[in-house]
């Protein structure tokens, strides 16, 4: 399996992600400084309320700048057991420990993309092709890892 297809496509998204994010923060900036104004409060509340929105989307961003760092560090060599950047294939399904921006289609198949620090990721840590692990007290197997 190609996994440094499927990686450009991760990279690719959180570009775009970050784009998105850039793109929100500037306009809610622009629409911020258009509420100046000597009316009083009510429009103090509105700045106020923007500014959280500013905030929040800024936090947002930093957390998608943060996962970029980490695929930048992702090596796209065959690994033998479960560690952030392995594909792995278990009777559930294709998954890809790297960022978290969902599922994915390459090459014909679906692929969830999970963060390290997700429940799923943390059973397989550390487990072997053959391995079983136990999430939701619902078993499965490693059949195979990239």
């Amino acid at each position: 399996m190609d996994k440094s297809g499927i990686l450009e496509i991760i990279k690719s998204k959180l570009a775009e992600k970050i784009q998105n994010f850039e793109n929100l923060i500037a306009e809610t900036r622009a629409s911020n400084n258009d509420t100046k104004s000597s009316m009083g409060d009510k429009y103090e509340t509105g700045r106020e309320m923007l500014q959280q929105e500013i905030n929040n989307l800024q936090r947002q961003l930093n957390e998608t700048l943060n996962q970029q760092s980490i695929i930048q560090k992702i090596t796209v060599e065959p690994l033998s057991k479960v560690q952030n950047g392995t594909l792995v294939k278990t009777n559930k399904g294709l998954f890809y420990i790297s960022a978290p921006v969902g599922e994915i289609i390459f090459d014909h198949q679906k692929i969830m993309t999970i963060s390290v620090e997700s429940p799923l990721a943390k059973a397989m840590f550390g487990k072997k092709k053959e391995e079983t692990f136990m999430i939701n007290n619902i078993q499965q197997t490693i059949e195979n890892i990239w």
